[in-house]
């Protein structure tokens, strides 16, 4: 090719891209600039205080809160499950909804809808779901469950289960999503494999492991890494349902965020805890990467 067509591709991409290289340079690049300036200073929002620079200070504050290091443990925890657990959920609704299913479109539909609901309307709605008493809908169906051996629970003010069923709520929100990604990566399967596969012999658990998982690598993969982005984001459920109680059990590192710079005008400290947070993330999202390549070299 031409030096001079390169140069006119090179510069139409730069063209076509600078919209979205603005965009994230302005809402993305610029604020998270500010935040690591404003880290190193002792900013209070309303305070009659001059701005100092303080250093590190702010970040061997947060490094040591132990309302931090709770919603930290919180967001893992919360990751750690819910990851996984919602995974899983949707490459069974996935393989369900992918057969020979009759009124699969209006199941595909019927697992989505919540994807489109916002989570505001989604956490105001499972408040109601989760009311205490013998009453309350989740509390009657487990007790049906279970004969009325089922002992009626608040579950939003029991620090037990509070987390558990802001898990529960999130699983059930997201889900379509990642269905719909798995959904996409099984039409893309060749049928030729399959049919190889069962010539071989192979049955339906050989033909899963070897030729369905396989084929689905790539989804999988991206499906588990926005799953643990948004996980870490968890925010809406958290400040609808229970303000990050009972006694913390709930608190999110972007809950705590929100608390510090809103309700008690810390913007240095907010800023800090934002960098921190960000960094962690970071980590785990490149770990997770690196383990899903090292899986993949070694299929």
């Amino acid at each position: 090719m031409p030096a001079t067509a390169e140069r006119t591709e090179a510069r139409a991409a730069w063209l076509l891209s600078a919209p979205a290289l603005l965009g994230l340079a302005l809402f993305l690049a610029l604020p998270f600039a500010l935040a690591v300036a404003l880290s190193f200073t002792n900013l209070q929002l309303g305070s009659p205080l001059p701005l100092e620079l303080v250093g590190l200070e702010q970040y061997a504050r947060v490094l040591a809160d132990a309302r931090f290091r709770q919603a930290l443990g919180n967001n893992l925890v919360f990751a750690a499950v819910v990851v996984p657990v919602q995974t899983a959920c949707a490459l069974g609704l996935a393989l369900l909804l992918h057969g020979r299913l009759r009124g699969r479109a209006l199941y595909r539909a019927a697992f989505f809808l919540p994807v489109v609901f916002p989570l505001a309307l989604v956490a105001v709605l499972w408040v109601l779901l989760y009311a205490p008493g013998p009453g309350g809908p989740v509390n009657r169906a487990l007790a049906l469950l279970t004969l009325g051996h089922w002992t009626p629970r608040d579950f939003l003010h029991d620090p037990a289960w509070a987390l558990p069923a802001i898990m529960v709520t999130s699983i059930w929100q997201g889900v379509g999503f990642q269905m719909v990604i798995l959904l996409a990566g099984l039409q893309g399967i060749p049928r030729h494999l399959y049919e190889a596969a069962a010539l071989d012999g192979a049955g339906r658990w050989a033909r899963f492991r070897h030729v369905t998982l396989p084929g689905l690598r790539n989804p999988l993969v991206f499906t588990a890494l926005v799953t643990t982005i948004l996980a870490f984001r968890l925010f809406d459920q958290v400040r609808i349902m229970t303000r990050g109680g009972p006694a913390g059990a709930t608190a999110t590192v972007v809950h705590e965020i929100f608390e510090a710079a809103y309700v008690r005008a810390q913007a240095a400290r907010a800023s800090a805890m934002t960098v921190v947070f960000f960094l962690i993330v970071l980590a785990v999202t490149l770990l997770q990467r690196r383990l899903a390549a090292h899986r993949r070299w070694a299929g």
